[in-house]
């Protein structure tokens, strides 16, 4: 481990902060700071009040590529790129920066988590800049979204344009119009 100065201490034990605090898994913390794991630990258990979750960070470029994350991965990496290339800022800072910006533009009134996680927004720039993925105009809306460097994309057209038939049918969305039909079922009766 380096030895840290007291403000470089300070320092990076408020850049983890602010990393759990936004989501961040403990491999994350790990490679963006220069902490301890043992420290990194406790201050997890200390903010959060619980350990920190175990398991492989994502490795695969394919999660991306579905319908709904693709979305939210894409309007991510644009407000990322726009903060690289605009507001001057790079790294985790962009990073953070992008995924707050993100947030504002995706959480509903609702409590449910959201698509795009912190480590998996980190995992993505990752791979863009890796040229894993890339941004690739569709062809009818003109937006820029996240694509396979070595896909063929020449006619790409996105999941907005295009929505595939089984999106949005989930669980989740199954139950909540068992529940609307139920519902409804009961006012008829």
């Amino acid at each position: 481990m380096v030895k840290l100065g007291l403000v470089e201490e300070s320092a990076q034990i408020q850049l983890a902060i602010e990393l759990i605090q936004l989501g961040a898994r403990l491999q994350l913390l790990e490679s963006q700071t220069d902490l301890s794991r043992e420290r990194l630990i406790k201050l997890y258990k200390e903010l959060k009040g619980i350990s920190p979750p175990k398991g492989m960070l994502p490795f695969s470029t394919d999660w991306f590529m579905t319908w709904q994350p693709n979305i939210h991965s894409s309007i991510f990496l644009n407000i990322y790129r726009f903060m690289v290339e605009y507001a001057d800022v790079k790294g985790i800072v962009a990073v953070m920066k992008a995924y707050k910006i993100y947030l504002t533009q995706v959480q509903s009134e609702s409590d449910e988590e959201p698509v795009l996680s912190l480590t998996r927004a980190w995992t993505l720039v990752r791979f863009a800049d890796s040229k894993m993925l890339k941004m690739m105009p569709c062809k009818c809306c003109g937006g820029h979204f996240v694509v396979n460097s070595y896909d063929l994309n020449n006619d790409f057209v996105c999941g907005i344009c295009h929505v595939p038939s089984r999106a949005g049918k989930t669980k989740a969305a199954a139950k909540a119009a068992n529940v609307a039909w139920d519902e409804a079922h009961a006012l008829c009766a």
